[in-house]
């Protein structure tokens, strides 16, 4: 276990520090360099350039959680279509995604993996994390020369542009594919449109400011890789009710009582609800950012193989972008107002969230059920169970070091108590009720059933 943790606490400070800490005066970053934490060379590069990503993750504007959760997908299946070729018995996906069109012959006889996924990455984190600062994202630049450099030593010429060539080759078409969904190309250029307004009856979600229009409210006509929102069931939420002896009221009271113990006694209840967060620009990773933290861990924690790594985050970024564009679809279906809402007019006039003292508005931009945060955890999870089984002794070191928010790690006995932790912190938050919680839990499972059964070795 030491030699877990010590390998993890390597690749943290990567993934967090990078070049915060490196800032000079001349706005010049140096890379810090590391031990390696896995034994498979290309797996280094895959842990290496997530962190990386998940830095960009935390300063990206404008894109969480829809267009986050889309952009990993894309940055994934570039990933792996890199190297598909070389994977035994598993094929492209050119055969099974509509449009995606990658010409094997393209590809020169011999290439370097690692030189081929290091151009790769560059070029789709770059395209699909758009809307980044510039400080960090000139990180992605300096990290691919960097690497490029180590991985060149022991090799030709003739191979490095052979593999550069296809790296980038690869890249273009991703993001050529990615073009043709015309929704989500439109939609990411104004993800709270103006044009938006919410239909009104009661009980229904609505914003009180500009800062709150509907986030990414058409986001359900994006495109899917797996299962579309259509195809995934749908269980509608309480009825809305008024009466006080009502189920709704009592769920509204429950989420009163969980977010003001948690505040008064500062117990673990709040450390939960902080640690899951994810929600602010700037200081946290994304909601679907999270779950490539983990997988980064998982992957050292188990050094798996390149070839698993890969197989592993593709199918994650096909979970995690299928359940934002399901969950946004039941979320503007039912349109159920958040907590704060009617606690503040028919409970308590005075309730603050457990995330106002983080942000300007006291919720996230859109309707409360199903929970975006429970769907993503369980889509997450349910792909982590099928590779590493429930059982697993893991700890959560996401946000280890940090001390604005609760970021003390955490440790975990099975996958599904992880997903259980992450789902239900949404109620000491103050921002979701549980039958949100519950409903995004159950959609999610759901998505990463069909993901999991998604046949990658098929022609």
């Amino acid at each position: 276990m030491k030699n877990i943790l010590s390998k993890w606490m390597l690749t943290a400070v990567f993934a967090l520090g990078l070049f915060s800490s490196c800032n000079t005066d001349d706005d010049q970053f140096v890379i810090d360099t590391n031990e390696p934490v896995v034994s498979d060379e290309t797996t280094q590069l895959i842990t290496e350039w997530n962190g990386l990503w998940l830095e960009q993750d935390k300063h990206t504007y404008g894109m969480r959680p829809n267009a986050t959760a889309r952009a990993i997908a894309y940055i994934h299946l570039a990933a792996y279509e890199t190297v598909v070729d070389d994977i035994t018995e598993f094929t492209s996906n050119t055969s099974r995604l509509e449009n995606l069109n990658i010409d094997s012959s393209q590809r020169p006889e011999s290439i370097d993996k690692s030189v081929a996924l290091n151009t790769c990455y560059a070029q789709v984190i770059n395209h699909f994390m758009y809307n980044t600062s510039s400080e960090v994202a000139v990180e992605i630049d300096i990290f691919e020369a960097t690497k490029e450099s180590a991985l060149a030593e022991n090799i030709s010429n003739e191979l490095l542009q052979d593999s550069r060539q296809w790296g980038s080759y690869v890249a273009a078409q991703i993001i050529a594919y990615s073009q043709t969904d015309v929704q989500a190309e439109t939609q990411i250029l104004e993800p709270q449109p103006l044009s938006y307004e919410p239909p009104v009856g009661e009980g229904f979600w609505t914003y009180s400011a500009d800062q709150e229009r509907a986030l990414f409210p058409y986001w359900e006509t994006v495109r899917t890789f797996v299962i579309s929102s259509a195809e995934t069931s749908s269980f509608p939420p309480l009825e809305y009710s008024e009466d006080t002896t009502s189920d709704y009221f009592a769920q509204m009271s429950d989420v009163y009582m969980e977010n003001n113990a948690a505040k008064e006694e500062d117990n673990e209840e709040l450390w939960i609800a902080e640690f899951w967060s994810d929600d602010v620009e700037g200081l946290m990773m994304s909601p679907p950012g999270r779950q490539i933290s983990i997988a980064n861990q998982l992957i050292i924690q188990n050094d798996l193989s390149h070839e698993t790594s890969l197989i592993l985050l593709l199918k994650l970024g096909f979970a995690l972008n299928d359940a934002a564009v399901s969950t946004w679809a039941d979320k503007y279906n039912y349109m159920v107002m958040r907590p704060n809402v009617y606690i503040q007019e028919f409970i308590d006039a005075d309730y603050e969230t457990n995330l106002y003292r983080f942000i300007n508005w006291p919720n996230p931009s859109f309707p409360s059920y199903p929970s975006g945060h429970s769907c993503f955890a369980s889509a997450a999870g349910g792909v982590f169970i099928n590779v590493f089984g429930d059982d697993i002794d893991f700890t959560d070191r996401s946000h280890e070091g940090r001390t604005e928010f609760r970021g003390t790690p955490r440790q975990f006995n099975a996958i599904s108590d992880m997903v259980e932790d992450a789902a239900y912190s949404r109620v000491p938050l103050g921002v979701h009720m549980h039958i949100d919680c519950t409903e995004g839990l159950r959609l999610g499972f759901e998505i990463s059933d069909a993901v999991n059964g998604f046949d990658l070795s098929s022609n």
